[in-house]
């Protein structure tokens, strides 16, 4: 659906295409994480999920190494352009790992408005990378 809105408004293929396989495998990572409570298709009863949750230990593992992984890859897809570009990613990057951990080690939230406005807040984030991105541009594709 989000692949075809794209293109309608878009009218480019490629970036469809990318953006289905990135809905497509954003769904796949979160049956391996969650309980089985993710269907198939829309409404279909069957419910799917292999529940690494219950590991801690292995989420971890997982999750962290799927970070570190995008992280190589953004680095080595883009060049920063100047401080910001460099110094910026790196402080988002930081306070990323901080607020993981803190999700994972500190207490849950006190309320549900609490919980309502960090959600909310995360919407700094992508513009924050979004200022990264500006100040980034495609490193050459001929790099070993």
């Amino acid at each position: 659906m989000a692949a075809a809105v794209y293109q309608i408004i878009r009218r480019y293929p490629r970036g469809a295409v990318v953006l289905g396989l990135a809905v497509i495998s954003h769904w796949l990572l979160d049956a391996i994480v969650h309980r089985p409570d993710l269907p198939l298709y829309p409404g279909n009863p069957y419910r799917v999920g292999l529940e690494l949750w219950s590991s801690v230990g292995a989420t971890l593992a997982i999750e962290f190494s799927l970070f570190a992984l995008g992280t190589w890859l953004y680095l080595r897809a883009t060049e920063a352009t100047d401080a910001v570009g460099k110094w910026a990613l790196w402080g988002l990057i930081a306070l990323l790992v901080i607020i993981y951990v803190a999700n994972l080690l500190g207490p849950p939230p006190p309320d549900v408005t609490a919980l309502a406005w960090m959600g909310q807040a995360q919407w700094l984030l992508i513009v924050w990378g979004y200022w990264i991105d500006s100040h980034r541009h495609y490193a050459r594709a001929d790099r070993s």
